[in-house]
């Protein structure tokens, strides 16, 4: 929905706001806000919220902390009250530096810079996510501990799922904050859950997936669990991923069919998976941006692990379901709900433009169950954290698309976080090792 300035005074007075929250997201993907009263509202519609930015890791130093919070008006939301009667409004703001221009380092200017490339070639794209998450019980403090909410299976029905009815609060309280939901249900490891919701332009997709996020992990409370976005918390288990399903359009019209070719797929949409499958390792350090990412990409466990495109084979990296005509699109199967979805999209996009551009080959579509092919025939994802970093840094395209502020600080914060890592003593090393 489109909102005035003057449209969003008369709707926080008629429903007796009392607070404004001024949501931002940081390097991480992690949600941040700043929460004024309402009385507040026109200096916030007048752009001069102002924030410490130094305390955002990614963002400024201490000597350039004084940013600015410009609210998104079309973002407006009266937020339904999840826990009491506070009424509160939503906006979710782009940054900006004192002097006025945007500031480099936000995830979502990145984003608009990247749609900004593809409308310069009169490309729009629109995106559905498919997020995973687990819910895990509490103990008698309210912390998480180690023992998911239910034994259930793919599409188990209750009893066996025992998330239906947190599910069920979930969708609800989405369709309040205006989502258009498909559909919901238990997903293939014991306490993994899966809300699917209609896709949408790139922006509006990563703003709804914050939401989304912010909303699965409220709700979960609610009902005395924890909802985790962890790739893989569970060992031996499938992990949850957040497949992205992308589609472009020129005119109006889908620039990914083709009536006239034997599978239905143009030529554009074959270099744009061939501009993503290059960038693949690269792309890994965005999609996939933890360590745990990558206890998840590894074969057996329905996680991509190939860098190869087909066309119903999910054991690939990309895979392009069979629907045609306006709704052809492809799915980028590795990315994990810890990535942050303005970077993931940004590179994606920046990644698929630069194929079309140089009229990529992507090769023919992939046949074979990669996870049981076992020699070198077909590339394959990084392994672990320091190989896809190490893979970014080569990465002119992606280094680009990241601009040097956010890919120097996103580099050299996750480099620190494998040394964190690798200096760990586990459990299984302390069982494997200790009486040798």
């Amino acid at each position: 929905m489109t909102y005035t300035k003057e449209q969003i005074i008369q709707e926080v007075k008629e429903n007796n706001v009392e607070f404004l929250l001024l949501e931002f997201t940081d390097m991480y993907g992690d949600t941040k806000n700043v929460e004024l009263p309402a009385e507040e509202l026109e200096m916030v519609l007048a752009n001069e919220a102002m924030f410490d930015s130094s305390s955002i890791s990614g963002f400024s130093d201490i000597q350039e902390s004084d940013m600015y919070l410009v609210p998104d008006l079309d973002t407006f939301l009266l937020l339904p009250s999840l826990v009491d009667e506070d009424r509160s409004a939503r906006f979710i703001c782009d940054i900006y530096k004192p002097d006025g221009t945007p500031f480099e380092g936000d995830p979502r200017y990145i984003l608009k810079r990247a749609m900004k490339e593809a409308e310069d070639m009169g490309y729009t794209v629109n995106v559905g996510p498919e997020p995973e998450f687990f819910l895990f019980k509490l103990d008698k403090d309210g912390y998480p501990i180690r023992e998911m909410n239910d034994r259930g299976g793919y599409f188990d029905a209750s009893p066996k799922d025992k998330g239906d009815k947190v599910r069920r609060d979930i969708v609800r309280t989405l369709k309040k904050f205006g989502f258009e939901m498909e559909a919901s249900h238990h997903e293939v490891a014991m306490g993994q859950h899966e809300i699917n919701f209609r896709f949408d332009n790139m922006l509006k997709t990563a703003d709804n997936i914050q939401t989304f996020k912010n909303v699965v992990k409220d709700i979960a409370t609610n009902h005395d669990y924890h909802a985790t976005f962890m790739p893989k918390p569970i060992a031996g288990e499938n992990g949850s991923g957040m497949h992205a399903h992308l589609s472009l359009f020129k005119d109006g019209d889908s620039a990914f069919y083709d009536e006239d070719a034997k599978d239905g797929v143009s030529k554009t949409m074959k270099q744009f998976i061939a501009g993503i499958l290059h960038h693949a390792r690269a792309i890994a350090a965005i999609t996939n941006p933890n360590v745990n990412s990558y206890k998840r990409l590894v074969p057996g466990y329905e996680a991509p692990v190939s860098i190869a495109w087909s066309h119903s084979n999910r054991s690939c990296m990309v895979r392009v379901p069979t629907t045609r005509g306006q709704g052809t699109r492809f799915e980028v199967r590795n990315p994990d709900p810890t990535a942050n979805p303005y970077l993931t999209l940004a590179v994606l996009i920046q990644a698929g433009l630069e194929g079309i551009r140089n009229e990529y080959d992507a090769g023919e579509a992939e046949s074979r169950n990669l996870y049981e092919v076992e020699d070198d025939s077909v590339p394959t994802l990084p392994t672990n954290l320091k190989e896809a970093l190490s893979a970014l840094k080569k990465d002119e395209v992606l280094l680009k698309a990241l601009g040097d502020h956010t890919a120097n600080a996103y580099i050299e914060d996750k480099e620190d976080e494998w040394t964190q890592y690798s200096l760990q003593v586990s459990k299984w090393e302390i069982d494997k090792y200790m009486n040798k």
